[in-house]
């Protein structure tokens, strides 16, 4: 986003994105037969391998703790000691939290029926992966099947929904001061914006730092960053929630019954063995799989070149396409991009396919996202983001600030009230074919 400044205004050139005009047949076609397929055998090995990476994980972990001791390891200095115990149990729960989130996925796949052909199947596996990670499956499920139907639009969709203007109550549009697409802002907007809106860079660190850390459960307890048209107190516990329908007030309770399970089951573990030791366990790895779904799903839905839409103008193809792949851990090289891909099954690298058909399971992800990308570019649509990581999901958040209360085909806006991108619309009635001309 070039900008330049002049005459007390500040003008940027702005990415034109194209705002597709495809059909969801067109796009499905693209994709190989075969990768639809879903077996109840195959999708299991993966629950299998991510527990055994995480029971090795702790075993590991347990042996070499046993060594660092003055017996078996020579420290210049006594504090070394728990300082390196430390260190290792950092390690063990970073890495057993990447993979414990390859198994909150697994589960996200059932809720789609994407595990198996079986629909008992599917949610009763689901139930327990999710169950065990702190997840009211169903009630989830419901509201994510929900997001799927309407990604990217302002009044339905379910999460990531950006605020608006008026939402934030910053300064109302004056449009002799500024464009209402954001690509050119005069210096007294501006600055009323960045007082309202501006961080710091320790600001900004912070605040993304506790939405990673803070933002899944505070989703689930109180609708943060859902639906703004949704009733102060809807949550993801509530049966009789603005989210649900009547029939599913037993799928809600079970799930439910899955949370009071798991909380009882935490408790208990500390009662046996002692909060340090389940916490260490255990609830760091949780805190870390909260972190990494935040981070995943966050910079897959939240990016200056993603569209949002008001009813006018959506339509599912286009919601499907407003979002993007990015590779998990990209930034830190080839080596963890591999980790984070593997780990979490590939799902913020074929993210974009997901939305497309959710059905389609993790493992045959991979060739259906090759084909549907070669649609997409032919369509002049390329949806590949940076790497995910902290670094853009700091970049992210202090340029995604808030969208404008009028207009069809919104974009973020950053403090300082311009936007990086603007739309794009196909002109179908075009031609230089001669046809229109033979015709006069």
């Amino acid at each position: 986003m070039g900008t330049q400044s002049a005459s007390g205004v500040t003008t940027v050139e702005q990415n034109e994105v194209i705002i597709p005009d495809l059909t969801i047949k067109d796009l499905l076609s693209s994709i190989p037969s075969h990768c639809f397929k879903r077996s109840a055998l195959r999708s299991s090995t993966y629950i299998v391998w991510d527990c055994f990476v995480i029971g090795m994980t702790y075993k590991a972990a347990n042996y070499l703790d046993a060594l660092i001791t003055p017996e078996y390891l020579s420290l210049p200095n006594a504090s070394l000691y728990p300082a390196l115990r430390f260190s290792l149990w950092a390690l063990y729960g970073f890495w057993t939290g990447l993979f414990a989130t390859g198994l909150w996925v697994v589960a996200h796949e059932c809720g789609h029926q994407a595990f198996s052909e079986s629909k008992s199947i599917n949610n009763s596996v689901g139930w327990v992966l999710h169950s065990a990670l702190g997840v009211p499956y169903h009630s989830w499920r419901i509201s994510h099947a929900k997001h799927h139907a309407s990604t990217g639009h302002m009044t339905q969709d379910q999460v990531f929904v950006p605020k608006t203007r008026s939402q934030l109550g910053l300064p109302s549009f004056d449009p002799t001061k500024e464009d209402i697409s954001g690509s050119s802002v005069s210096d007294e907007v501006k600055r009323e914006l960045w007082e309202a809106l501006g961080d710091s860079p320790l600001g900004a660190l912070l605040g993304s730092a506790s939405y990673l850390l803070g933002g899944w459960p505070a989703y689930l307890i109180r609708n943060a960053s859902g639906q703004k048209r949704y009733p102060k107190g809807t949550n993801h516990f509530n049966p009789k929630a603005v989210i649900f329908a009547p029939h599913q007030y037993g799928a809600i309770i079970l799930s439910d019954i899955g949370i009071l399970l798991w909380l009882g089951a935490v408790a208990a573990s500390i009662n046996a063995y002692g909060f340090a030791t389940v916490f260490r366990l255990y609830l760091v790895p949780y805190l870390w799989v909260n972190h990494w779904l935040v981070l995943i799903t966050f910079l897959q839905h939240t990016d200056p070149l993603l569209p949002h839409y008001r009813a006018s103008e959506f339509n599912f193809v286009r919601g499907a396409l407003a979002t993007l792949d990015r590779s998990l851990l990209g930034d830190c090289g080839s080596i963890m991009a591999w980790v984070g891909a593997h780990a979490t099954h590939g799902i913020s690298e074929t993210h974009v396919l997901h939305h497309v058909s959710s059905k389609i399971p993790h493992y045959n992800a991979w060739e259906a996202s090759a084909a549907l990308r070669k649609r997409l570019e032919q369509a002049g649509l390329v949806l590949q983001g940076a790497p995910g990581g902290w670094r853009e999901v700091y970049r992210v958040f202090k340029e995604c600030k808030f969208v404008e209360d009028d207009g069809n085909v919104l974009f973020y806006k950053n403090a300082y009230g311009l936007a990086a991108s603007r739309p794009k619309f196909n002109d179908n009635s075009a031609s230089d074919s001669g046809v229109e001309i033979d015709k006069l």
